[in-house]
């Protein structure tokens, strides 16, 4: 099949040319775009089985509540110090300017008294927006709120900051935007730079940016056209995310091809049979490849967290498109230039000689069981820091620390609890109808005053009431204030155990009570995050494993490359901790932080051992000595891992540059994972192993062994 597709390909370029180009325009053309379905709240993503949903719900239905979003602008004294009369006086006149601006969307501008913290040191104002904090609509009033408060606070000696969900998700749409422009620059220079080089040659540096460009053209319109038809919901991390994959990806299987030709042009071939014979190789690879990332990423779909549910298959989709463009599309154009797409260098004319890799090659034949343990003993080293792996939760963290609602937050901290802005709300319900008793709600909500990290329990009503009742009095809802960060571990750890603990087993005879707000969110995606690792992992570590088996038609070889994989999963994450937690001190890394290495260095880099693995097949079938072939397999396979996986970290990589802590932490850690598994694993490790197996690495096979001719090399001593 794959030879066949090869002949075709380069026999008719123009046309396989012409078909993408079609298939691009009509994208371009009728498809919605991914910002038509992107969301941005995280929370909005949990399925209505877990327990801060169904209070969402609740509250909706008993009080009239939405997810609408809400401002807060915390003023304080330029200088720090106490608040004057004339410094309320003049946030009093702010408050009333807003109102009198009539902002659109703004539905309430409220301060007072009661809103300066009791040691003076800040004051808040309390905007209420119509529509939630996703909205462009909302965003833009936020945007108007702050020129408005600059204005009007301009020449006082006062400082001001707004926050909030509203707020955060402006700058975190900022930040997203600046770093996807950051991001696409740096990966372009990345991968133009590498391949010049590794080819010399402006033309093969090239290809890859006009090939993954067409690429990249499709795919945000393919996924947006099944997210629209599917429901699946779109993050807002997919389009920075999606670049990268793409370019780094297509780079690989650009070089996979490009390396194979090469090869067979130094064996002599004419270019056309050449570029066949290498499509036909490399398309079984690629495929395979591709397939491998496909499930991995599709396995996410077993998610119960939303934004995890829709990254995996839009990544697959374009993962898909890229491997099909890699054997189709690449070929075309490479077809056309011939051995062209090296100039104006002449490497592609003689084999070099005492290469790298040949070095590398006959010292891993020859010892085999000193590679294997030493590589092994570098990932395992690695992967010890996964014992003290902590997560965070804080999405202020995952700001750039210059932002305006990270600032304000700091600011308000200096005066209330930080969990002010995002009180938890405790929901009580009568199970049968009855009026709910005011004395017993006031004794139930005193109860959680006295919990270890509670700060205080906001009055629910204009007349101070502890619970506010909605109008059949069937249901009661109080405001907790908690100590901590609404997003920080201790917090997520406090809701989800003892304050939930309380509001169960207290609440009154004849109720029910449901814990919601921003924090319980969190701790339930921090739950179905849990759920979702280890349902996930399992299920694309077999599905992959089928596709290695039926690739090599092996069972002990796929064994192998999965147990690699594993070990280079946590060689990763052990990385990550070393450096993040450890070197930077950082309170934890991010929660998304396992789901993405999965997707990328498990998936991802299960490409370089497919091509290793590939090769030393290849030379068991024709009857090579074990060790002769991982000699030759890392000789010819180990230049294409090494480039290839040089150029997807850098591509990775270039994620640090977008100044997000999220960003930053995935840029390194799937850089340092695709390092470990191209570098230790694939060009190390697998083959060494696979040499000291010898021929019953590809049990249940039989493959013939062959006798080696007189003039055959034998392998020379090292060194």
């Amino acid at each position: 099949m794959f030879s066949t597709l090869g002949r075709f390909v380069v026999g008719n370029p123009w046309k396989v040319i012409a078909a993408w180009v079609v298939a691009a325009v009509a994208v371009l053309a009728f498809a919605p775009t991914l910002a038509d379905v992107t969301s941005k709240d995280q929370t909005s993503l949990l399925p209505d089985t877990y327990e801060s949903v169904q209070a969402q719900k609740l509250a909706s239905d008993a009080f009239g509540q939405t997810n609408d979003a809400t401002a807060s602008i915390v003023v304080k004294r330029a200088g720090g110090g106490e608040l004057t009369a004339a410094d309320q006086a003049k946030v009093g006149d702010l408050a009333g300017k807003l109102t009198a601006a009539k902002i659109d969307r703004v539905v309430g501008v409220v301060t007072g008294p009661q809103a300066v913290s009791p040691n003076k040191q800040v004051q808040i104002v309390s905007v209420g927006l119509k529509g939630l904090a996703e909205d462009q609509a909302v965003l833009d009033a936020v945007q108007k709120i702050r020129d408005t408060t600059n204005a009007a606070l301009t020449g006082a000696d006062l400082e001001y900051g707004v926050t909030g969900d509203a707020a955060l998700m402006l700058d975190n749409k900022d930040a997203f935007d600046n770093a996807f422009v950051v991001v696409g620059i740096a990966t372009i220079v990345l991968i133009v730079g590498l391949l010049l080089l590794i080819y010399r040659s402006p033309v093969a540096a090239f290809l890859p940016i006009l090939t993954v460009g067409l690429v990249a053209s499709i795919a945000p319109g393919l996924i947006a056209l099944v997210a629209k038809a599917s429901g699946l919901q779109v993050t807002q991390d997919l389009q920075t995310i999606l670049t990268v994959v793409l370019y780094g990806v297509g780079t690989d299987y650009i070089l996979f091809l490009l390396f194979r030709y090469r090869e067979r042009l130094r064996a002599g071939e004419e270019p056309k049979a050449a570029l066949a014979n290498a499509t036909s190789r490399v398309a079984e690879v690629i495929v395979s490849a591709a397939g491998a990332i496909v499930v991995a990423f599709s396995a996410l779909l077993l998610a119960v967290f939303g934004g995890f549910k829709s990254l995996g298959p839009g990544l697959a989709i374009a993962v898909g498109v890229m491997a099909i463009a890699s054997i189709t599309l690449v070929p075309a154009v490479v077809s056309l230039l011939g051995p062209k797409v090296f100039w104006p260098s002449k490497s592609w004319q003689t084999t070099p000689k005492g290469a790298t890799f040949k070095r590398l090659g006959r010292f891993t034949a020859r010892r085999p069981a000193l590679v294997a343990v030493a590589s092994g003993a570098v990932m395992v080293a690695l992967a010890l820091g996964t014992l003290g792996m902590k997560v965070d939760y804080d999405a202020f963290s995952q700001l750039p620390k210059g932002t305006e609602s990270a600032q304000a937050m700091k600011d308000l901290q200096s005066g209330f609890p930080a969990g002010a802005l995002s009180p938890t709300t405790v929901y009580v319900r009568s199970t049968d109808g009855t009026p709910l008793d005011p004395a017993e709600l006031t004794q139930y909500a005193g109860k959680f005053a006295k919990v270890d990290g509670v700060g205080a329990i906001l009055p629910a009503d204009g007349k101070g009431s502890l619970a506010a009742l909605n109008p059949d009095k069937t249901v009661a809802q109080i405001n907790v204030v908690l100590n901590g960060a609404p997003y920080a571990t201790a917090s997520l750890d406090l809701v989800d155990g003892k304050l939930k603990d309380l509001a169960h087993a207290e609440a009154p005879a004849g109720t029910t009570a449901l814990v919601g707000g921003v924090t319980s969110s969190y701790s339930d995606i921090r739950a179905a995050n849990d759920r979702d690792l280890s349902v996930i992992f399992p299920v694309a570590g077999g599905l992959i494993a089928i596709i290695l088996a039926l690739l090599l038609r092996s069972l002990i070889a796929p064994v192998v490359l999965m147990l690699a994989v594993v070990l280079s999963f946590f060689s990763s994450i052990g990385a990550t901790v070393f450096v993040f937690q450890g070197a930077a001190g950082h309170a934890g890394v991010t929660f998304s932080l396992p789901i993405m290495l999965y997707l990328f260095v498990v998936a991802i880099g299960t490409d370089y051992n497919i091509l290793m693995i590939a090769r030393l097949r290849e030379e068991a079938e024709q009857g090579t000595d074990p060790r002769e072939a991982a000699d030759l397999a890392i000789e010819h396979g180990g230049p294409s891992v090494a480039s290839a996986g040089l150029i997807l970290a850098g591509t990775f990589s270039s994620l640090m540059l977008a100044g997000m802590a999220l960003l930053t932490e995935m840029g390194f850690s799937v850089a340092a994972g695709i390092v470990i598994s191209a570098f230790v694993m694939s060009i190390f490790l697998v083959p060494s192993v696979i040499a000291l197996l010898g021929r019953w690495a590809w049990w249940p096979r039989k493959l013939k062994v062959r006798q080696p001719a007189a003039e055959e090399r034998e392998l020379e001593p090292v060194g």
